[in-house]
């Protein structure tokens, strides 16, 4: 399987969620993501206290480690300096990323939200951005009130030469044309988590096989 940077690959980019990953079947959850191929896992909780949340973290980064995907923190340099994740992603509200940079190191990772701008993605790219992210896509419920993207924003963001997230209501099902506009990474929280273990596993494959399809870094024999 091609790399794009910093350890990224093409694929599935697992996103948690309070509701569809709850604390005592998070750990569970990410594991089964994680076994049908997630390439990328970004722990997403903004309400719950300080020391549920340094836990949390704590196992999924270990179980991350032990499976060689980078874990990444929504919206937390400092609890990502803590446990020792990839990197940290920055919506545009959510803080400086000079000082995230600073605070975590040249080899982090940190992603930022572009919504479906090209101005703010040349911003983050002026900033030192590794990845891009677009989106609203389809309809959410994660983010029903985010604005909407046309996958031609993949397209022309491509030609900056990082990688490319898509996100916004993305499953399997419907995740083909953005891969083919340009999407390396598909980010998805519903799309992958909700049911058993054995779904999300599923679920995460149907993905793995779909980038086997559409992007040509990416093959399921590696």
């Amino acid at each position: 399987m091609g790399t794009l940077e910093k350890g990224l690959r093409p694929g599935l980019y697992a996103i948690t969620d309070s509701k569809l990953t709850p604390p005592d079947h998070l750990r569970a959850c990410v594991e089964a993501a994680l076994r049908g191929g997630a390439v990328l896992v970004q722990y997403r909780e903004k309400a719950a206290p300080w020391p549920e949340r340094l836990g949390q973290t704590r196992d999924l980064q270990a179980i991350c480690s032990n499976a060689g995907v980078p874990l990444i923190i929504n919206d937390d340099p400092q609890l990502a300096k803590r446990i020792g994740a990839a990197g940290v992603h920055l919506g545009q509200g959510d803080g400086s990323l000079a000082l995230a940079r600073q605070l975590l190191g040249e080899d982090a990772i940190i992603g930022v939200t572009c919504h479906a701008r090209l101005e703010l993605a040349h911003r983050a790219l002026a900033e030192g951005a590794d990845y891009l992210a677009f989106g609203r896509f389809y309809s959410s419920s994660t983010k029903p009130d985010a604005p909407g993207a046309d996958p031609a924003v993949l397209t022309e963001a491509k030609q900056l030469g990082k990688p490319v997230t898509a996100i916004g209501g993305v499953t399997a099902d419907n995740g083909a044309p953005l891969i083919k506009a340009g999407a390396d990474l598909l980010a998805s929280v519903g799309g992958v988590f909700g049911g058993t273990p054995e779904q999300i596993e599923q679920k995460a494959r149907a993905f793995g096989r779909l980038f086997a399809a559409h992007h040509p870094l990416f093959s399921l024999s590696d």
